[in-house]
């Protein structure tokens, strides 16, 4: 009996420990929960939002005096190497693209501009925000994306992002994907209809534009090919593929794989009236610590110099990807508007003067190998996105900074800047994004540079949650007069 009783004892002890553990530490917990698989890895890696996760930004970071311009001379150097090295032959010439390419308009937008991108992106991947499950029935998702939609819509939003193709599968009948699991729970089974006509006319019924966005290279958030459906072009080409961070990818190296990319977009592209095509910060995958992404034997065969490094190289692919999208969807239909959006660091300004002033140990240059400002310097791109997932006054990566480096790098070009937002980071709590004023501030901050064209918020269901009323402050306040997009 005293034994039992000592049990009880010691059980009450731990209940209530439990209790305070968690009401200390609950919006922690509540934003690490509501944060997609993909976000928590790039917050976990990035030693930015949670620098105690044990990424030493000096692993990703190395000396990087060398000059931007000439490639370097060693072969065989590992990626840590890299960081100082320049995208190759392709940016020997950078200041020949540079030139003007338009001056930004005068309009007094600080109150209720007339035209602003203000949009949402749906993820589908995980079935984050839509559809809620695998295995809806067609008019339940229908029902469930037209909420959405009314949600956004009431919100002032004008624009939405909608993930058609989350992981080498699709939103639509494709010649080149199977069907997404997302939708019914098995890969490659037909849900009975058509979800991208469907959602782009319920969106266009709203006056209200469709971006539909594509993850280029994920082949599968699982690392087995035989969970595949068995027609997927990954299974038909093994060569393509390779394993990484227990996910499956197509090799970005592979030039067979950045054509067959690009013509999946442009099925799209042909077939649909879309508004715009969209990418988000997955080119290669965010880096595994201590582990590089397996393209060594390619990478040898594959180099387009001498003296190319890994870095150089990788670089190169994805700025060839992304210049012969570009160039690809304007010759199918020029009116269809071509945007990124990237991780919110291009580079660190310690390891590149031309960099931001942050701190990041991931950064999309060295970490992601995308150039992305110099995809902006060659007119790539008709807008350009970066998340800026942090606050203000942070100080390894100031929101006020980053956007102010991010405008001088669109000024005097013909790319629009809009600034992804965390929407999703928004909850009660002892920081700064229990300040319910946070991101509302952060549109304001937007708008008094002239650069700064709009907003988007991650994610949808994060403006349908109206967290710490966020969305009554949209719809009542910043964005209560409708605006046109860009």
């Amino acid at each position: 009996m005293v034994n039992r009783r000592k049990t009880i004892s010691i059980v009450c002890v731990i209940c209530v420990a439990l209790i305070f553990i968690l009401k200390a530490y609950y919006p922690r917990l509540k934003l690490l929960i509501n944060k997609p698989t993909e976000v928590r890895a790039a917050d976990e890696d990035s030693d930015i939002e949670e620098p105690d996760k044990g990424y030493n930004p000096d692993d990703s970071m190395e000396d990087t005096e060398g000059d931007k311009l000439k490639p370097d001379n060693t072969e065989d150097e590992t990626v840590d190497e890299q960081s100082g090295d320049s995208s190759g032959a392709k940016e020997e010439n950078k200041d020949e693209h540079s030139e003007d390419k338009g001056e930004e308009g005068t309009e007094d937008k600080t109150e209720n501009p007339t035209k602003e991108f203000r949009a949402a992106w749906i993820s589908t991947i995980y079935n984050l925000d839509w559809p809620s499950k695998k295995g809806l029935s067609q008019a339940q998702q229908k029902q469930e994306f037209i909420h959405l939609l009314d949600g956004l819509k009431k919100a002032g939003l004008n624009s939405v992002i909608v993930q058609i193709k989350p992981s080498a599968d699709s939103f639509y009948p494709s010649e080149y994907a199977p069907w997404s699991e997302y939708l019914t729970g098995v890969q490659g089974q037909d849900p009975g209809y058509n979800p991208l006509a469907f959602m782009i006319d319920e969106t266009h019924k709203r006056g209200m534009e469709f971006h539909a966005w594509f993850n280029p290279y994920r082949v599968s958030v699982k690392d087995n090919m035989e969970e595949l459906a068995r027609d997927h072009p990954a299974r038909k080409n093994p060569d393509w593929v390779v394993s990484y961070g227990n996910k499956l990818y197509y090799n970005p190296g592979v030039s067979e794989v950045r054509q067959f990319v690009i013509d999946s977009i442009l099925e799209v592209v042909r077939n649909y009236k879309i508004d715009g095509v969209h990418l988000d910060d997955y080119f290669y995958p965010y880096p595994e610590k201590g582990v590089d992404f397996p393209d060594d034997e390619l990478y040898k065969t594959g180099k387009r110099f001498n003296g190319e490094t890994k870095g150089q190289w990788r670089r190169n692919n994805i700025n060839d990807f992304i210049e012969n999208l570009y160039k690809s969807v304007k010759r199918e239909k020029a009116s269809i508007k071509f945007g990124v959006s990237p991780f919110g660091i291009w580079r660190n300004r310690d390891d590149d003067p031309g960099g931001s002033d942050t701190k990041g140990g991931i950064t999309s240059y060295d970490s992601l190998y995308a150039d992305t400002k110099y995809w902006v310097e060659n007119g790539w791109l008709d807008y350009i996105a970066p998340q800026i997932y942090w606050y203000f006054g942070y100080d390894r990566a100031d929101y006020g900074g980053l956007v102010d480096w991010w405008a001088n790098v669109v000024k005097n070009h013909k790319v629009h800047l809009y600034i992804g937002h965390a929407a999703y980071k928004v909850a009660e709590g002892n920081t700064p994004w229990g300040n319910p004023m946070e991101i509302i501030n952060q549109i304001r901050y937007n708008r008094g540079i002239p650069q700064v064209k709009g907003s988007i918020f991650f994610r949808a269901k994060s403006i349908i949650d109206n967290p710490l009323g966020l969305t009554d402050k949209l719809k009542n306040d910043i964005y209560r007069e409708r605006a046109g997009t860009p």
